[in-house]
């Protein structure tokens, strides 16, 4: 049974005070006050600091020696337990920080950069104040519940993260615990299922061009025309720069950190793309590291600016169907030209060995070709001589 009282803590005087289980309270001549658990450790006695009077009372030292025990017991060192205990512990921002500059080094660029972003404009609001060893599946699920069902794939996304600084933050000592799991969605309501982007049937897509041509250029257009001559997606055209093209080549070489299956990918520009290219430097002589397609203050344009000029010209398409467009367009009207070839020129994996193996050889000539053709196709004009071919 326990010995000691309130009363007797404030009225105890210098010595060993024991309360009963190891539990001690240390009262030096000067009157300051401690409590030190006494426990038994791989047959040896050990004595633990739990701290001032000032910072635990009573019950709360009974409370942390029976804690720091069952550590004993369970075969674990109870000082590391209580220093591990003392650490600070991080809010979830400042651990999303410290996880983003230790994982940061193998990521891709851009993956690195979509993390914090993600975490700070939808996970930070709920959770960015609250240390992380609190965190529990209710704060995750709370967190997800606007954008579960608007934006599914993005909450996916923002749900892995906030795991990953989670887990982290485990590792580090800062939990004891891992990322909570299926708890998550308990409560949540079933997502969506994903759809394919809307795209234009391809026999209006040279309407569609140029009726854009017809008008005054914007940036937001000339992007848009070149990401449907090259059957890009509308992320690479936002992020390609002037040090990727080769006009001379007739080629735009994107690096891994920018695609989506990170691997480098050579995009042929057709006669078409380069003339466009070519009126959009406007005779300068751009630097390797501007953008092409620069929104404000050089900065990438927005994801909504292509959508925007498909909405202005009267459509409802997504700016990424494009490259459904094209690849329909490949199957009907170029019977000539392998499907591989066409998946490769939309940088998709072409999954057969001996096929890839081909690819290396010969698929960037037929890549040209086809896209040359699609480039005539969309322009609707006289086929030109590609460099001799």
């Amino acid at each position: 049974m326990p010995k000691l009282t309130a009363l007797a803590v404030k009225n105890a005087k210098p010595g060993r005070h024991g309360d009963g289980a190891g539990l001690y309270l240390m009262v030096k001549p000067t009157g300051a006050k401690s409590w030190v658990l006494r426990v038994q450790r791989d047959g040896k006695r050990r004595d633990v600091g739990l701290g001032s009077t000032a910072a635990l009372n009573l019950a709360e030292a009974r409370q942390r020696a029976a804690e720091l025990r069952k550590h004993a017991l369970n075969g674990r060192d109870p000082i590391a337990e209580r220093d591990r205990d003392r650490r600070a512990i991080p809010t979830f921002r400042d651990a999303a920080n410290e996880a983003h500059k230790a994982l940061k080094a193998g990521w891709v660029e851009k993956n690195a950069a979509a993390f914090l972003t993600s975490l700070r404009d939808y996970a930070y609001p709920a959770l960015g104040d609250l240390r992380v060893d609190g965190i529990e599946a209710g704060h995750v699920r709370d967190m997800l519940v606007p954008i579960w069902t608007a934006k599914p794939e993005l909450a996916r996304k923002v749900r892995m993260r906030v795991g990953q600084v989670l887990n982290f933050s485990r590792s580090k000592g800062w939990r004891t615990t891992e990322a909570p799991g299926r708890s998550v969605t308990v409560g949540l309501p079933k997502q969506p299922r994903g759809t394919n982007f809307k795209a234009m049937p391809y026999a209006e897509v040279s309407a569609f061009m140029t009726a854009l041509g017809g008008k005054a250029p914007t940036t937001g257009r000339s992007a848009l025309m070149f990401q449907v001559l090259t059957a890009a997606r509308p992320g690479e055209v936002r992020a390609a720069k002037w040090g990727q093209l080769d006009l001379d080549k007739r080629e735009w070489r994107r690096p891994a950190e920018m695609m989506k299956g990170d691997v480098e990918h050579v995009v042929t520009l057709s006669t078409a793309a380069v003339a466009l290219l070519e009126k959009v430097r406007a005779g300068s002589t751009p630097r390797p590291d501007v953008l092409v397609f620069p929104g404000e203050g050089g900065k990438p344009m927005s994801d909504m600016t292509l959508k925007k000029v498909v909405i202005d010209a009267g459509h409802s398409v997504d700016a990424h169907g494009f490259r459904s467009s094209f690849r329909d367009w490949a199957a009907e009207k170029m019977p000539d030209i392998p499907d591989p070839v066409a998946e490769a020129a939309l940088a998709h994996v072409v999954p057969d060995k001996v096929v890839r193996a081909y690819k290396r050889t010969t698929f960037l000539d037929m890549r040209r070709q086809l896209l040359e053709a699609w480039g005539v196709f969309v322009a609707n004009k006289t086929p030109e001589p590609v460099n001799g071919r």
